[in-house]
């Protein structure tokens, strides 16, 4: 989970940043790339899932690489930020590289489902040790460092909660892949892949975002005792 330059997750913030604060739809499109990283994230997979319909696996996945270097080399040549085109040229080169080696096509999926099925347990395990792992990520790349949420009982429990909530749905997702993967469903994993990629990522995202800038804005409403 991450988001932009939202300060409203620290304790104390005043009206005056309130206004100054970027909308929900701004954080999300900073988090995922605007529409463009959305498209240019999914290409390298949709061209592998059709190359390897209409051909064989290895022009698949040279067709797929290919892609996410040309990709990449444009933002670079382009000067835009090139952090999307990175992490999806990474994903799509190890699960080529398996791939490859293995002469599966299925294999080319393994490496998000492992990598899905690792982060899902990490968010689980945080939030029963009440280290609420969307809380410290929230913490790192939105309150600049800061962690006075821990002070505030309502919001160690929001970012538990969250926390929950992110652990569940990852592992959900990753199941459909997990078993499409075994039954050797080659078509079906792609398209799943695709489906249950960004869609469910945007709406963490936004339940993530619209449930803290809530709760923080009702406790700093609350008067302290005594006030």
């Amino acid at each position: 989970m991450t988001t932009g330059q939202d300060r409203a997750a620290q304790p104390g913030t005043g009206a005056e940043d309130d206004e100054q604060l970027p909308t929900i739809a701004e954080q999300m499109a900073d988090q995922l790339g605007g529409w463009r990283g959305l498209v240019e994230s999914s290409i390298p997979v949709v061209v592998f899932v059709l190359a390897n319909i209409i051909g064989e696996l290895r022009p698949a996945v040279i067709a797929s690489v290919a892609v996410a270097l040309l990709i990449a080399g444009l933002r670079l040549v382009q000067r835009r930020p090139i952090r999307h085109a990175v992490n999806g040229l990474f994903g799509v080169g190890v699960g080529a590289a398996i791939a490859w080696r293995t002469g599966d096509e299925r294999d080319f999926y393994l490496p998000g489902i492992l990598y899905g099925i690792g982060y899902g347990v990490a968010l689980l395990i945080s939030a029963a040790i009440r280290q609420p792992l969307v809380g410290w990520i929230w913490s790192v790349l939105v309150a600049k460092g800061r962690s006075e949420w821990r002070a505030d009982p309502k919001l160690v429990r929001t970012f538990t909660q969250l926390t929950v909530l992110w652990g569940v749905v990852w592992l959900a997702k990753v199941g459909v892949q997990a078993g499409l993967y075994l039954a050797h469903q080659d078509t079906a994993l792609g398209v799943a892949r695709l489906a249950l990629g960004y869609p469910p990522y945007a709406l963490l995202l936004l339940i993530t975002v619209w449930t803290v800038r809530r709760v923080t804005r009702e406790s700093q409403a609350t008067p302290l005792p005594g006030a």
